[in-house]
C-alpha cells in the first residue's frame, strides 16, 4: 500500500531533493504541503499533485498523511517532530536534528513512546563510496584505524537557499541557533563515526565567523568556520573542518589512516574511492561521485524512508543512532566557547 507523505516545509532541500525523490518513488503519494510563506507551498503542490494546508495541525489531522517530512529552520525541528509523532505520524526530519540535545532526546524518546519512526536525513551515510569505505575498514584492508581528517566546506548557504542572499535564515542565531557546524559540521561528526564504527568521546575545536556579513554589513551571529580534533573510541584521533568560506571549488573529503594503508574518499573528483597500500600500491574502487550543491544527483534520502515506512524499521537513518554525533557537535560548541577540551562521557 502506498504511503501518504505530507511535507512540512517547502524550502530548497525540499523542492531539490525530498519532494522530487518522493514523486519519483512508487510506494509514496504526495498528499500535501504546508510552507509559512504559502506561495511555495501552492507551487508545489501545482508541480507535484496535492493540497495546501493552511497550518501543522490541519495537516497532522488528516487520516491520508501517513508521515511527514520537516525541512524548517533548526530551532522549530524539535517541537514540529514531536507534534507530529504525537499525532501518530512517522518522521523524516532534516538536520540538524535538533538545536540542544535535551530536545534531541526528547524526540527520540517520544517517536519511542508513540512507537513511530522518526529518520533523520543523514544523507553522507548513503553515499555509494562512504558504504564501500565502512566495509573496507571493517574487513580491515587498511589495518588498525589510527587517525584521519574529513572536510566539507563550500560558499555559503546563501548561495543555495530558497532566497539567495545575505538575510537567508541559516545566518540568523534566531532561526538557526548554530551554523556550519549545524550545517556542514553535523553530515562529517556523524560520517566518520558512521564509517569507524566508533564514537567520538573527546573534542577540542574552535568556531569563529571569519568572513560572513548580513545585509547590513556586520558578521553573521553564528559561526561560519569549525575547526575540530575528535578523540575517538580506543582513542584514534582525527580532524573535522567544516566551512561557509571554501570559494571557488566544494570539498567533501575523507581520507582515513591505518596501520596497513589508506583510504581516499572523495578526494579526487575523478576518483571517489582510492585504496592505497602500505608498499605504495593504488587501486581505484568503484563508487559513484558525490553529489555537489551545483551537481544534484538522487540523495537516497526518500527511498530509505520509505523503505522504513513499509518495513517499520527505522533502518539506517534512525534518530537513536545520530545521538551520539549530536552530543559531539554540543561539545565541541561548549569547547569552543570555553577554551578547553570536552569529555563525551555518554559515547564511551
Amino acid at each position: 500500500m502506498k504511503k501518504g507523505i505530507g511535507i512540512i516545509g517547502c524550502g530548497k532541500i525540499a523542492q531539490i531533493r525530498h519532494i522530487p525523490e518522493l514523486a519519483g518513488n512508487p510506494d509514496a503519494v504526495l498528499v500535501g504541503y504546508y510552507n509559512p510563506t504559502r506561495m511555495r507551498a501552492e507551487q508545489m503542490a501545482a508541480r507535484y499533485g496535492g493540497k495546501v494546508y493552511d497550518d501543522i495541525p490541519q495537516m497532522l489531522a488528516d487520516p491520508d498523511v501517513d508521515a511527514v517530512v520537516i525541512s524548517l529552520a533548526n530551532k522549530v525541528h524539535a517541537e514540529v517532530t514531536i507534534q507530529a509523532l504525537q499525532a501518530g505520524k512517522d518522521v523524516l526530519c532534516e538536520k540538524p536534528m535538533a538545536t540542544t540535545l535535551a530536545d534531541c532526546e526528547a524526540m527520540v524518546e517520544t517517536a519511542e513512546r508513540q512507537k513511530r519512526l522518526l529518520l533523520i536525513a543523514q544523507n553522507q551515510r548513503l553515499a555509494q563510496a562512504h558504504r564501500e569505505a565502512r566495509k573496507l575498514i571493517a574487513d580491515g584492508a587498511i589495518g588498525r584505524v589510527l587517525t584521519f581528517r574529513t572536510t566539507f566546506g563550500h560558499a555559503g548557504p546563501e548561495t543555495w537557499s530558497i532566497r539567495p542572499g545575505k538575510d537567508t535564515w541559516f545566518f540568523s542565531r534566531d532561526k538557526a541557533a548554530m551554523g556550519v557546524m549545524a550545517d556542514l559540521g553535523i553530515h562529517k561528526t556523524d560520517l566518520i563515526q558512521y564509517l569507524l564504527g566508533k564514537r567520538v568521546t573527546g573534542v577540542s575545536a574552535l568556531l569563529s565567523t571569519l568572513d560572513k556579513t548580513g545585509p547590513d554589513g556586520a558578521p553573521i551571529g553564528v559561526e561560519d568556520n569549525a575547526l575540530c580534533l575528535f578523540r575517538m573510541e580506543g582513542g584514534l584521533l582525527g580532524t573535522m573542518t567544516a566551512s561557509w568560506t571554501y570559494y571557488g571549488e566544494e570539498d567533501n573529503s575523507t581520507i582515513i589512516y591505518g596501520t596497513e594503508g589508506i583510504l581516499r574518499i572523495y578526494d579526487d573528483p575523478q576518483r571517489p574511492l582510492q585504496w592505497i597500500g602500505r608498499d605504495g600500491n593504488r587501486r581505484d574502487l568503484e563508487a559513484e561521485r558525490i553529489q555537489t550543491n551545483d551537481n544534484q544527483t538522487a540523495s537516497g534520502v526518500a527511498d530509505a524512508f520509505l523503505r522504513a515506512l513499509i518495513t517499520r524499521e527505522p533502518g539506517e537513518m534512525a534518530a537513536r543512532s545520530v545521538l551520539p554525533a549530536m552530543r559531539a557537535v554540543f561539545a565541541a560548541q561548549r569547547s569552543s566557547d570555553e577554551g578547553r577540551f570536552i569529555e563525551i562521557p555518554e559515547n564511551e
